[in-house]
């Protein structure tokens, strides 16, 4: 959690089939004029809002699937190599029909 810079519970209307998602904020000068506030690069978690009759399902999944996940792809990050560390990337958890997936976008 030391380098979680921002975990958010998202509201307002629900965000499709996105329950959950990641972000790794890259130390990026171009982010901010001269430099980037060094506050600003780690991880960017955010918890998405879901229909009030899926929501016990969905807790459900995402501390037996989502959660695991995201703590592998934390721990892989903190690992990776200095390219892939200066580059912003993202992960999306969707939950359709009870199913759980999830992509990387960079």
């Amino acid at each position: 959690m030391s380098r979680v810079t921002d975990l958010r519970f998202l509201t307002g209307h629900d965000s499709g089939t996105i329950v959950l998602g990641a972000a790794w904020v890259a130390p990026n000068p171009r982010n901010y004029g001269r430099g980037m506030d060094p506050d600003m690069v780690g991880f960017r978690i955010d918890v998405h809002p879901v229909d009030a009759t899926v929501r016990a399902a969905t807790r459900a999944v995402l501390r037996e699937s989502a959660l695991p996940q995201l703590h592998a792809w934390v721990t892989r990050a903190i690992a990776a190599d200095e390219t892939w560390q200066l580059t912003d990337h993202q992960r999306y958890w969707r939950l359709t029909d009870g199913r759980l997936t999830h992509h990387d976008e960079a």
